[in-house]
Formats: structure tokens, C-alpha cells, sequence
């Protein structure tokens, strides 16, 4: 590439929302803090030769987490080309100290004003021709959401980016604290090296990470000079440091910004916050959206209507019509050409695995785009807040549940997540209960069983007091692993929340398409692949092909079942189903689809007229075991694909198989509780 531009910006400030407009990438758009977590790449639409870098959040360049350390390392040693500082209009004082900051470096850099229709409907006015004259850098007025301002905004980043114009050094400090920063550049090196004295600064500050960069024969110099600093500063440069920043941005603000006058006005979000925040009506609120949205999914009676499907519901009976009648043409086709039984077998039988899979699309579809549209809106970042209530109790911060929340879309984003956290204690935690939250993956299972067993039950509630119970689990496990394995301190919590938005249609139906794309793909692949190994190994033994009690797959089951004796499926069938579960936790329903029958054309044929499916499956479970089973394979350990992401975040396989033995545990404990209790309950 000739160009390489990189987006930094405050956590939430609209990065991600402007990396998607100018490339047509699709990375996900929430509206919470710390949505990306590792820089990501793209190309910009127009010019195949501008590469964009999309940077995690980051309020300074004095980092404190992992994710801040991404962007400032990325700025600093990569030294791209030209930088987009995407700065929110609506708290401009806070965002321009990074701007500050940026500019220090002296990397060409442009200023993208966003959120400016926001900045319109307070009666505010941002002049950005005139703080670009100040500042020395082009500043151009944007909206991300909308695409407003885009082409004017790579124009002149593309033409920083070629020219090399590096942006003025401010003139921020006053001259002792300048002239003592100056002192440790000249040790540092020669000449007026920009990076020399970005170093000075960052020394000066105490930054603990520049520090260790110094060369040993210069260290004992460079700490005199640092202590002189902090002496002329009043005994902490860092703090004089700091507050010279916010009195020069307080002079741009005072200069370039004019203010409606009307003082603080209450806004649509200070009145929701009132309701959707309060500490007595905030968690009913939260369950009662959670189970709207279980019910616009699972319901055969939507809005308490007698046989009036839900959305989920009613797509899903579409795709299996279709993949049905696709499945039978096929299945024609292969007969009429003349091959043996055992082709037409595996092809029937593989039909049937994928075909569980994605008759459960839509269901996968509609709680996506639901969960979409709350992320975006800046409801779940209140959640978060409202959560901290609970797991300062237990030694974690509430910023430990965005992770946790993006855990419902799929456990390998969401374990990355975790690097938002500042905290390694709550890193580990964080990650070894980030699981228990319930994937995109796993909802299949739930409503097989929902239909299968619980068809005279709220088949709703079955599906929300799984997912309801993934939270209760991991908010206990949170309090006995910090108490036990993690004794330390109460984490601190200090967390921005958004401005409620309207989310756009584009951003929800992206984020949607994602995890939907996400799992077609993998029902295509690892799931088409997990098809066909089942239906040899459940139709094979040593002495060739077999009926399926005698094959090698019923061997296995039958050597493991006694592990699962006590939690009430001791079948070989349901086993086997764990095992698959590993690979991808939708290879549940296909194994079930395989060795039971066509479980997904079944189950919601069952679920559109009010009727009980696969009676198979009822031979082997009992209401109290399936919910046993569905608790287990919601808090054992997560497929393959998460536990290479717990890997490459702890960095060690001993911590990583400390959090799959505590997880399995832990599935195995509740299982058998649940086992219990629900024998004697149903």
C-alpha cells in the first residue's frame, strides 16, 4: 500500500462506525466502550492504495490496558502515515487531550469532528476552521453514522498522509516545566528529535513502559533531569503535566466553540437513565427486555395471541419448508442415478446434520437482531453500570460484564474483550466465566429440547432461565474464585455511558449478518465435516458397516456414559453429543439430528402446532435431565475455537486448562443440582 492511515479516538467516540463507512468492512458497531480490542485493517473503498488501520480505544497515550497499549504502540513505533483522530463533538474537552497528545508525536494527523448533528441539536456550534488554524492540522466536521463529511475528511487525510505536513509542536507548557522536558530530550539524543522529545514527556510523566527503553548509561542522567521536572512542578510532573493540557484545550474550547446558553438541560438520556438505571427497577428491567426478546424468538403464542407464531418461529417453519424440499430433491437425485445404499445413506445422513443446523437459522436471525439494536442503542453499556452494583460484592468491576455480554454473540470475541479490562485478576476471572454466557451456538439446543420436552411448559421461559442461569453461575463463580483462588482488593470502575441512540438499520443488520454469516459457515464446514465422520463412525465397526447399537460411535458412547449416569442422560447417543458439542457447540443438533432423526424439521413442525417432537429423544430424557443437559453444555467447556482464544489470551496452557478444569467442574456440579431438584419438581 502507498497510504497508511490509522483512526484513533476515545473509546465510543464512532471509529468503528467511520472504519465500516470508508472501507465497507463490516467489523461490529456498539455503542459501549472497548468494541474493538486489536487493531484491525482495511482498504478504502475509492483507492485500493489507502490501507486503514482501526485502532482500539484509547483516552491517552499514557496507556493503562492492554487495548491502549495496541494503539499507542501502533502510533508510536509503526508511525503510519498520516493519523484520523476521530474526536466526539458532543464531549470535546475530554477527546482533545488526546488530540494534544497525537500531536506531540508529531505524526501528520487529521481531526474528524464527529457527531456533529448531535453537537446541532444541543444549540451548540463548533467552528472548525478556526480550531484548525490554531491547532495547525485539518479539522473536518463529520457525521460517521449517516456517511456526512467522508469524502471531504479522506481527501485531506490522503493528501496529509502524501505530503508528510507534520502538525505544529504545541506550545503547551509553561518554561520550567518546558525547559526541564527539554533537558531529558537532549540526553535522550542530538537535535530536535520529535521522538526524543515525545520520550521526554512520557519520562517526565513517570511512564513506566518509555522508561524501560532508556539506555542504561543514560538512566542515572535522565532521573536526575526527571526529578528536577517534578521539582519545578511541585512535586508531580504528572499531574502539572496534565492540568497545563486541559488549561490549553479549555483555550481552544473557549475560542472555537460557542454554547447554546442554556445551561445544563436535561436530556432524553438523563430522563431514561432516571428509570433504566434506578437501583430498585434497573434488574426487573433488564429481565423483563431479556425475556421480550426470548419471546419474539421461541413463542408459538407471540403477544399472548393463541397460535400466532413468533417472528423466530415463523421464519424458521419458511427455511425448513425450503431446506426440506431441497433436501428431498437431492436425495431423489442421488436414488435416480443409481448409487449404492450406503452413498445414499451418508447423503441423507449428512442432510440431516446440516439441516438441524440451519433450520435453526432464523431463530439465530431474529435474537441477533433484537441484541443488535440494544448493544447499539447504549442500553447494555447501562447494563453494565447496573451490574457493578452486584459484582463489586464479588471483586470484579462492571466493565467485567461487556465481555460477558458480548459472550451471547460468540465466546471467542468476547474473551478478547477482556483485554479492556486494566486489571489481570479481572482478566482471569473474566475469562473463565466469560463462557458460561450463553453463545449464538448453543441456542439451538435450547430449542430442541424446548420443543421435544417442554411443549406443554412456556418453551420462553425454558430458553430465558438457561440463559438467566449462565449469569447467575459465573456472578457466583466470580465471588468464589475471588475469594479463594484471587484475593485481592475490590476493583475500581470507571465507565463512560453513551448517548442513547437510534440505532441505524445498516449497523444492526451488519452486526446480524455476522454472527448469521458466522454460523451458516460453520454449519458448512466443521459441521459438514462433523457429518460425515459421525455418520461413518455411527454405521462402522472393525468388521465393517454395522447397524448403528454396534458401531464404532456407540462403542465410545457406551465407555463414557457412566460419567453422565448421575446427571441423568446415561445414554450413549446423548455422550457422544458433549463430545461433538467440543468442536462446535451446534454439533449437538446435528449428532442429534443424525442419530435420532431429522430433529430441526421435527422440532418446529412440533413448535407451530402446539405439539411434542422426536419421541426418541423423550425415551432417553426426562424434563429434569434435559435441563441437565442443557446446564451442562451451557457452562462446560466451550468449543475448540473459544479455548485457543482463553490460550492466546492467558499466554500460558497452565492457566487456560486451570479455567476449562474449573469450567467443566463447575458444568458437572450444576448439572447434577439440577438433576436433583428437577426430579423432584417435574
Amino acid at each position: 500500500m502507498s497510504v497508511i492511515i490509522a483512526l484513533a479516538g476515545n473509546p465510543n467516540c464512532g471509529k468503528t462506525t467511520l472504519f465500516n463507512e470508508i472501507t465497507g468492512s463490516r467489523q461490529h458497531v456498539g455503542n459501549w466502550p472497548g468494541v474493538t480490542v486489536e487493531k484491525k485493517e482495511g482498504v478504502y473503498k475509492k483507492d485500493k492504495e489507502v490501507l486503514i488501520m482501526d485502532l482500539p480505544g484509547t483516552y491517552s497515550l499514557s496507556p493503562y490496558s492492554a487495548e491502549e497499549i495496541v494503539a499507542r504502540d501502533y502510533i508510536v513505533k509503526e508511525k503510519p502515515d498520516a493519523v484520523i483522530n476521530i474526536v466526539d463533538g458532543t464531549s470535546i474537552e475530554r477527546n482533545l487531550y488526546l488530540t494534544v497528545q497525537i500531536m506531540e508525536t508529531r505524526i501528520p494527523m487529521v481531526v474528524a469532528m464527529n457527531m456533529m448533528d448531535e453537537v446541532e441539536s444541543r444549540g451548540d456550534a463548533i467552528d472548525c476552521n478556526r480550531l484548525s488554524q490554531i491547532l495547525g492540522v485539518p479539522v473536518v466536521p463529520i457525521v460517521a453514522r449517516t456517511g456526512k463529511g467522508m469524502k471531504e475528511l479522506m481527501e485531506a487525510a490522503v493528501s496529509v498522509a502524501k505530503s508528510g505536513k507534520k502538525p505544529e509542536k504545541p506550545d503547551i507548557f509553561g518554561r520550567e516545566l518546558a525547559d526541564a522536558i527539554q533537558a531529558v530530550a537532549d540526553v535522550l539524543g542530538e537535535g530536535e528529535s520529535d521522538e526524543n522529545n515525545w520520550k521526554a514527556i512520557k519520562l517526565a510523566e513517570n511512564d513506566e513502559i518509555i522508561g524501560e527503553t532508556v539506555p542504561s548509561d543514560k538512566k542515572g542522567a535522565v532521573k536526575t533531569l526527571v526529578d528536577a521536572a517534578n521539582k519545578v512542578s511541585g512535586g508531580d510532573a504528572e499531574a502539572r503535566i496534565a492540568d497545563e493540557r486541559y488549561q490549553y484545550i479549555g483555550k481552544l474550547v473557549k475560542e472555537c466553540v460557542k454554547k447554546s446558553g442554556r445551561g445544563h438541560v436535561e436530556t432524553k438520556s438523563d430522563k431514561l437513565d432516571k428509570i433504566l438505571t434506578n437501583r430498585i427497577l434497573a434488574l426487573p428491567i433488564f429481565a423483563g427486555i431479556m425475556y421480550l426478546l426470548f419471546a419474539c424468538t421461541f413463542s408459538e403464542n407471540f403477544l399472548f395471541v393463541p397460535e400466532l407464531p413468533s417472528p423466530g418461529v415463523w421464519l424458521a417453519g419458511i427455511v425448513e419448508e425450503a431446506w426440506g424440499f431441497a433436501a428431498e430433491s437431492l436425495i431423489g437425485a442421488v436414488e435416480a442415478a443409481g448409487a449404492s445404499e450406503w452413498a445414499v445413506g451418508l447423503v441423507s445422513s449428512c442432510l440431516d446434520g446440516i439441516g438441524a443446523v440451519f433450520g435453526f437459522l432464523p431463530l439465530v436471525l431474529v435474537l441477533f437482531l433484537l441484541m443488535s439494536f440494544l448493544e447499539d442503542s447504549g442500553y447494555m453499556a447501562r447494563v453494565a453500570f447496573v451490574m457493578d452494583r452486584i459484582f463489586r460484592h464479588f471483586g470484579l468491576s462492571g466493565r467485567s460484564f461487556i465481555p460477558m455480554l458480548m459472550g451471547f454473540g460468540c465466546s471467542v470475541p468476547a474473551l478478547m474483550a477482556s483485554r479492556t479490562l486494566e486489571s489481570d485478576k479481572d482478566r482471569k476471572i473474566t475469562m473463565m466465566i466469560t463462557p458460561f454466557m450463553s453463545c449464538g451456538a448453543k441456542l439451538p439446543i435450547y430449542a430442541m429440547f424446548a420443543a421435544t420436552l417442554f411443549a406443554d411448559s412456556n418453551q420462553t421461559m425454558i430458553v430465558f432461565s438457561i440463559y438467566m442461569l449462565g449469569i447467575v453461575v459465573a456472578v457466583l463463580s466470580a465471588l468464589i474464585l475471588n475469594k479463594f483462588a484471587f484475593k485481592s482488593e475490590t476493583s475500581n470502575f470507571i465507565m463512560e455511558l453513551p448517548q442513547y441512540r437510534i440505532p441505524t438499520l445498516k449497523s444492526v443488520a451488519i452486526h446480524a449478518w455476522e454472527k448469521v454469516k458466522g454460523f451458516a459457515v460453520k454449519a458448512g464446514t466443521v459441521i459438514f465435516a462433523s457429518t460425515v465422520l459421525i455418520w461413518f463412525l455411527s454405521n462402522f465397526n472393525f468388521s465393517g458397516m454395522c447397524h448403528m447399537e454396534d458401531s464404532l460411535l456407540a462403542a465410545i458412547g457406551n465407555g463414557i456414559k457412566w460419567i453422565f449416569a448421575p446427571l441423568g442422560f446415561a445414554d450413549w447417543r446423548a455422550s457422544v453429543g458433549v463430545v461433538t458439542g467440543w468442536i462446535a457447540k451446534e454439533n449437538i443438533v446435528a449428532t442429534f439430528g443424525q442419530l435420532f432423526g431429522n430433529v430441526s424439521e421435527e422440532t418446529v413442525e412440533a413448535v407451530m402446532a402446539g405439539e411434542e417432537a422426536l419421541p426418541a429423544i423423550k425415551e432417553v430424557f426426562s424434563k429434569a435431565s434435559a435441563y441437565a443437559y442443557m446446564a451442562f453444555n451451557l457452562l462446560c467447556m466451550p468449543c475448540f475455537a473459544a479455548v485457543g482464544a482463553m490460550k492466546r489470551e492467558y499466554g500460558s496452557w497452565k492457566w487456560t486448562l486451570r479455567a476449562v478444569g474449573f469450567q467443566m467442574v463447575t458444568a458437572y456440579v450444576v448439572a447434577l443440582l439440577v438433576n436433583i431438584v428437577g426430579s423432584m419438581v417435574f
